[in-house]
């Protein structure tokens, strides 16, 4: 009898043992709806037994977290204004009614805050995800899970993952590179860091977030897109030869190194084998001694990058020193003094963790142990490598202070097992001595600017930045000193700087990036005056539509097309832009901008021809002047559970403020009243549609409920209600969406739809008001973007996709 058919006998009889098929599925959906699996590998614990990493006395704590399950934990975003109220919600309702629950016989245990992060924004509980699917008992909170993480307000992310991104201390001024992004939780924190100040809509800093995997590229634009900033920018690069960009800096290019960068690199995983439990059958040495060279590439590509002063966060979820100390130290031995540890335990109070080793050992697959480089035979040469050892210098290693690096286990907070070490650039890496930078006048730019997103045909070539021609001699003076050292270090089995290497861009070729010039066209129906011609109401003269602010920055607004009609209108920051517009040629980009007009099919004869978009509107409020409505609270209830309510049934101070405006896109604006506590105490700006006798709000589903429950209004029977309407409008659906223009976006057709609605209502008496509950329209809206996303987009079936190979949070 072979192996595996032992093992499936085994474990047959253990479910037989447990009661049959019956009981052992209710266990399985308490240990998180795993199928049953041998949780034993000989080999791992004769590795980490033999290096010590576990302190004396724990070992069996360890093993048993490492097969029990791994808590959920989620996190509130951090830097919208209302996280207090969210947080306020979860404690106060959600948590509430979790108390004294029983499901299956088990009693339901309480959520936990994790008391190492700030502001308890963050939350951990043994609830597993087919439990939170299958209780009828907690259907409410996993819909409010996942409608909250849907709107980019709640990150279901695991709780080490959160720590690397608290260690960069990011200001909202820096510049910033994540090496390896996808799939985007810890790129999520970086943007939250950026905006801590709401009422700066466009930072000084940006966040760059790369990924090697072009499928994963997608996966992270979706998450960075929830969070709805100007400050991100996603692009596709093998992070060990990223190239080196460019920006203009006061009519010359330099070169832009980053203020942060984290380099979360692939890596073994076997930190995550709670989660993760095929970890436990493929575990090997062989993992780490193949990624120790691809880690050790990327972090010194990172380090180049780095401002001086600057700070890098490596990180990995494995526990092996090859894949940890290793590589930090042959980083600071080849460094020479130019970066150093940071002492960083007095930061994150709470978070229990380990110090970094600085004696291992390296052991193949076969259970051979090497303690030296000059152990190693010829014939493994190959597979270990020289930096893979401990230095053996004491003073070296002393100075190199590796006791400063963390090592979090998983038994000592119930978490996953994570390795951090956080790197501080003191001065230029021996052979970039020489910050490299062009001094190169800038020829002045006229007309629309375009950005192609590199030359992104499959397998196309893109050569990495060449010096200048003042830089030429002493590059070549630099060149034959890097290769005496690289030859010394040979002898010496110390590996010097990274070789030059040609990049390989792979996957879809993405749109141009065309910034719009001052004089455009575009601009007139948005920001100067125009002539209103609507006889029945008092619009003479001259007016502006938005009255957008002098210091609005037009010059940072794109589109997607260089031809034919620009249907949406996105913006990035300043920063960015300058980004953009300096290394087209050596730079895919994916993803960036937020969307902040979406032009009307007959949008002319209200006035404009664009109309906001509820994705950019906190960006792009603080420059709008004119059409904005301030509404009170249960004007808010109204626009947000009402499909296209009558003006009648709004306050009679809001009846007064539209009455003079024009029809067409405007702002609704509540203010929180200090006076009334029991109301909600964070501002709300949405779009909205004011028609002729009707007022409109045009914001997504998942941000409608969000907003109800922070009103305290019940959405859970309204979802009830949606469901058993769904075959009802069924028809009615597919009949509009067969009536809706081909190529236009979900807004577009969402106003269609609203159009046609205010003609038929135009027509009906006032005292006949026609009204649905927000749940019934935004299915339909729901059917419509559905139907969109298949037909036009590539992205929804490759984001699905991920990457197993190299784990990553």
């Amino acid at each position: 009898m072979g192996r595996r058919a032992r093992d499936r006998r085994r474990q047959q009889q253990q479910r037989q043992e447990r009661g049959g098929g019956g009981g052992g599925g209710d266990q399985a959906g308490w240990a998180g709806g795993y199928p049953e699996i041998v949780k034993e590998n000989e080999l791992f614990e004769r590795y980490y037994r033999e290096l010590g990493i576990v302190p004396a006395g724990e070992w069996g704590a360890f093993m048993a977290a490492l097969r029990e399950p791994l808590p959920a934990t989620l996190r509130i975003t951090g830097y919208r204004s209302h996280a207090k109220e969210i947080l306020h919600c979860l404690k106060e309702k959600y948590f509430k009614e979790l108390q004294d629950l029983e499901v299956d016989g088990q009693k339901v245990e309480m959520p936990q805050s994790l008391s190492w992060y700030p502001e308890e924004l963050a939350w951990h509980t043994n609830l597993s995800r087919k439990i939170l699917r299958k209780s009828p008992q907690l259907e409410k909170f996993h819909q409010f899970l996942v409608s909250e993480t849907e709107c980019g307000n709640i990150s279901r992310q695991e709780a080490v993952s959160m720590i690397p991104p608290l260690l960069l201390n990011v200001n909202p001024h820096h510049k910033i590179l994540d090496m390896c992004a996808a799939p985007g939780s810890k790129t999520a924190q970086l943007i939250e860091m950026l905006h801590a100040d709401m009422n700066v809509p466009f930072p000084k800093g940006f966040v760059i977030a790369n990924d090697v995997d072009n499928k994963r590229c997608y996966l992270l634009v979706h998450q960075a897109k929830r969070l709805n900033s100007p400050c991100i920018m996603v692009v596709n690069h093998d992070a060990s030869s990223i190239p080196n960009l460019q920006i203009e800096v006061d009519g010359r290019k330099e070169v832009l190194f980053y203020d942060r960068i984290l380099c979360d690199v692939p890596c073994s995983g076997d930190g995550t084998m709670r989660k993760n439990i095929d970890v436990w059958k493929k575990w090997t040495t062989q993992n780490s001694l193949q990624l120790h060279g691809l880690q050790l590439r990327i972090a010194t590509r990172g380090v180049e990058q780095l401002a001086e002063g600057g700070r890098m966060v490596y990180s990995t979820c494995s526990l092996n020193p090859i894949e940890n100390e290793a590589v930090i130290a042959s980083l600071l031995e080849k460094s020479q003094g130019a970066l150093e540890l940071a002492d960083v335990s007095s930061e994150l109070p709470g978070l229990k963790r380990m110090p970094g080793i600085t004696k291992w050992k390296v052991m193949l697959k076969d259970g051979q142990w090497f303690e030296e480089w000059k152990d190693v035979p010829s014939n493994r040469q190959t597979q270990i490598r020289p930096t893979m050892f401990p230095v053996k210098d004491e003073e070296k290693l002393r100075a190199m202070n590796l006791e400063r690096c963390l090592r979090i286990l998983p038994h000592h907070q119930n978490t996953g097992g994570f390795f951090v070490a956080v790197l501080i650039k003191k001065s230029p890496m021996p052979w970039n001595k020489r910050q490299p930078k062009v001094h190169q006048k800038l020829p002045q730019r006229t007309g629309d600017t375009e950005v192609t997103a590199a030359n992104s045909d499959n397998c196309s070539e893109c050569i990495a930045e060449e010096p200048t021609l003042a830089e030429n001699e002493e590059s070549k003076k630099m060149q034959e000193l890097q290769n005496s050292d690289t030859e010394q270090s040979k002898k010496e089995g110390v590996c010097g700087p990274p070789p030059s290497k040609k990049m390989k861009l792979f996957g879809f070729k993405e749109d141009p990036f065309v910034f719009l010039p001052e004089d455009d066209p575009l601009f007139l129906p948005i920001h100067l005056q125009f002539q209103c011609s609507v006889n029945q109401k008092k619009y003479y003269g001259h007016r502006k539509f938005y009255a957008l602010d002098p210091s609005f920055p037009k010059t940072n607004l794109l589109t997607r097309t260089q031809e034919g009609k620009k249907r949406q209108l996105y913006m990035v920051s300043k920063e960015l832009r300058n980004v953009l517009l300096n290394n087209s040629e050596k730079m895919k980009v994916i993803n960036t901008g937020i969307k902040v007009w979406s032009r009307n099919s007959d949008g002319e004869q209200f006035g404009c021809a664009f109309r906001l978009a509820q994705e950019g509107i906190y960006t792009l409020y603080p420059f709008i002047h004119a059409r904005i409505i301030n509404v009170c609270i249960e004007d808010v209830k109204i626009l947000l559970t009402q499909e296209n309510p009558f003006l009648s049934k709004f306050s009679s101070e809001t009846q007064k403020k539209v009455k003079d405006m024009a029809m067409g896109s405007i702002v609704l604006k509540y203010d929180p009243d200090p006076e009334k506590p029991d109301d909600l105490q964070c501002p709300i700006v949405l779009c909205g549609w004011q028609g002729k006798t009707s007022l409109r709000a045009f914001v997504p589903k998942n941000e409608r409920l969000h907003y109800l429950r922070m009103m305290g209004v019940e959405v859970f029977k309204a979802k009830r209600k949606e469901e058993e309407s769904e075959s009802k409008t069924e028809e009615e659906v597919q009949h509009r969406l067969a009536q809706t223009e081909e190529g236009m976006d979900v807004e577009d057709k969402e106003h269609d739809l609203v159009t046609k609605m205010e003609a038929e209502i135009g027509e009906e008496s006032p005292h006949s008001p026609v009204e649905s509950s927000a749940m019934e329209v935004e299915n339909k809206i729901e059917d419509l973007d559905q139907s969109s996303k298949n037909a036009n987009s590539p992205v929804s079936q490759e984001s699905k996709d991920t990457d197993a190979s190299n784990v990553k949070d």
